[in-house]
């Protein structure tokens, strides 16, 4: 029995040491071994190897890889006016006037079967699918086929995953969190003061150091020239809670977000003591007119850290942007944008929360391969005259969808959660009523 317990002690401090020696301290002062980089140049090429092998089996699943199709249908853009005029063109003269013709029904039939089989909103809160199977239980449903030397990676795949990876994951985030939660809670009962900023910046980009390497993370950080500087706002889309980590790896902010409950509660109760973070709840909108007053003092400061928000207000799955609240651009100040977009053949970085609860979607994030993504710091941006802030915002959204590829959509993310809110009924309406009335008679009508 003492055999076995040596065995095991032995076996432990082995294993700390290493974690230590060649993955904490490397991290700690932002420097890489090259450890990582072999590792994923190895990932890629087994992929590669994987893919070209399932193709050679199924000569049909090429062809499906040849066309990126992101939908199952092919949907019309063309505007109301113009696809009713076509169901038109063989009217009479009397319904050139502008009165109900029966074909007007077809127009709203058709987009009503194409919201039934592929709603361009609710797919966007689903994890993204891939072309290819990257050798991951949870990656492609349309795959049918497995050779048995795919089969013999993929089992090897998961034992190196799970048998692993996990382990060393699960060992760094717990010594990132376990430091992010001690050190910020000592911070925390220091007096205001030059030091304590210095201690909590260092604390944070520490602890999220660790905690990116505990998912084996693989960040390119472009034009870093325009990263956020203190007193901006930093102003990113939104795909993970993780996304926090990736931009801290690189600098330090103040962050506003949704109070949560369990683990992440947990950490943002103590990293607030450290710095001031604003927390609020959702269904609260007194908490929201406090929200807005907090970061209109934290922007006038110009030696607090800049502030991080995500105006989406929700996860979105890695492939889009959707509306910006324009809560975050009445504030004044400079906007700094960043587009983070992730690698997906690495693994799936989208948060489901109606689907997963934090530890759970953690536990998935540390049994994939790797989290790879790129992060672009965009030209900082301030409100022009004669702009107001939901123009402003959408110039935001559309210069971080343009450099990250990701399609920009106009929809709130807040349908995630509820229906469609009365209004945007309303405008389809009056749409479609002008159709009926026809301009010349509305034109009278307001005259």
């Amino acid at each position: 029995m003492d055999d076995f317990r040596s065995l095991a002690n032995n076996i432990f401090t082995v294993w700390l040491s290493i974690i230590i020696v060649f993955i904490m301290l490397p991290s700690m002062f932002g420097m890489s071994l090259g450890i990582s980089e072999i590792y994923m140049k190895i990932l890629v090429n087994i992929l590669e190897w994987a893919t070209v092998r399932i193709q050679k089996g199924f000569e049909e699943q090429k062809k499906l890889r040849m066309v990126a199709s992101n939908g199952i249908i092919q949907r019309d853009d063309s505007p109301m006016e113009a696809e009713v005029g076509g169901l038109r063109q063989s009217r009479s003269q009397c319904l050139q006037r502008g009165d109900f013709e029966l074909s007007d029904v077809f127009y709203f039939s058709k987009k009503g079967f194409e919201t039934i089989v592929e709603d361009e909103i609710t797919q966007r809160f689903s994890s993204e699918e891939l072309i290819s199977w990257n050798l991951l239980t949870r990656t492609n449903y349309n795959f049918q086929y497995l050779s048995v030397r795919v089969t013999l990676i993929w089992v090897l795949g998961v034992f190196v995953r799970y048998c692993i990876l996990l382990p060393l994951r699960v060992t760094l985030a717990t010594i990132g969190i376990s430091w992010l939660v001690i050190g910020a809670t000592l911070v925390g009962q220091l007096p205001n003061s030059r030091l304590k900023n210095w201690l909590s910046e260092n604390v944070h980009l520490v602890c999220c150091r660790i905690c990116a390497r505990a998912l084996s993370s693989a960040i390119q950080y472009h034009n870093k020239e325009n990263r956020p500087k203190k007193g901006g706002i930093c102003v990113a889309n939104h795909t993970s809670p993780i996304d926090i980590i990736i931009l801290a790896n690189d600098g330090c902010y103040a962050m506003v977000g949704q109070v949560h409950g369990g683990l992440l509660g947990l950490i943002q109760r103590a990293i607030a003591r450290a710095c001031p973070h604003v927390w609020f709840e959702r269904s609260e909108m007194r908490d929201r007119h406090l929200v807005t007053k907090r970061l209109r003092e934290h922007v006038l400061d110009k030696e607090k850290l800049p502030i991080l928000i995500f105006p989406e207000g929700t996860c979105i799955n890695n492939t889009s942007v959707m509306m910006f609240k324009k809560g975050s651009f009445e504030i004044g100040g400079t906007i700094y944008p960043v587009a983070i977009k992730y690698d997906p053949r690495f693994g799936d970085a989208f948060w489901n929360s109606s689907k997963f609860t934090m530890v759970k979607y953690l536990l998935r994030m540390m049994t994939s391969w790797a989290i790879k993504c790129n992060v672009w710091y965009l030209p900082p941006m301030t409100r022009q005259e004669n702009e107001d802030a939901v123009q402003f915002a959408n110039r935001v959204k559309s210069a971080i969808a343009k450099q990250g590829g990701l399609i920009e959509l106009p929809w709130d993310g807040g349908l995630k959660r509820d229906k469609v809110k009365d209004s945007f009924k309303e405008e389809q309406q009056k749409t479609y009523s002008k159709i009926i009335a026809g301009e010349n008679n509305l034109f009278q009508k307001e005259n």
